[in-house]
């Protein structure tokens, strides 16, 4: 194995290592995007706090995985980066929409027969963001995983 190989090999790992580390935290986060209707104040302000920390770390962990990407595929890694920017934007839509819902969280009850349309019409932006969300994620983990299984258990091995 020539220098350059050893070299990317190595910053290869020290990114595994780190990327390890966030999936951990990630992990024990257990952040999940299904919208309860909830109609407490303190349950939205524990939402909303849960969701910007994982919004956060995962945002470290993506950039991760982007740098780890640039280094083997630069053209993939900034494909990546377009997803990371999307998932930032998507997160941080569904949070001001989750502050509406804290204001006022009996706008979320669907048992409200007198629900008006702008209380309707936040229940489904929420509920199509937290979509979103969790799609735009699904899709950048499979694309991490293709990458990974392509290009880098190669270096690895």
């Amino acid at each position: 194995m020539n220098q350059d190989s050893e070299e990317i090999k190595k910053r290869i790992q020290e990114h595994s290592k780190k990327l390890t580390e966030l999936g951990t935290i990630l992990a024990k986060n257990q952040f999940n995007y299904k919208i309860k209707e909830e109609i407490s104040k303190e349950y939205w302000k524990k939402r909303i706090a849960d969701l910007i920390k994982y919004n956060e770390t995962s945002l470290e962990y993506y950039s991760q995985v982007q740098k780890m990407m640039n280094i083997i595929n630069k053209e993939e890694a900034q494909i990546f980066l377009l997803q990371t920017g999307k998932f930032h934007q998507l997160g941080t839509e569904l949070i001001k929409v989750m502050l509406q819902v804290e204001e006022n969280p009996s706008i979320i009850n669907s048992k409200d027969k007198q629900q008006s349309q702008w209380s309707k019409k936040i229940k489904e932006n929420i509920s199509e963001l937290s979509t979103k969300c969790l799609e735009n994620e699904k899709n950048m983990n499979l694309n991490f995983r293709k990458f990974y299984d392509r290009e880098i258990k190669k270096i690895l091995e």
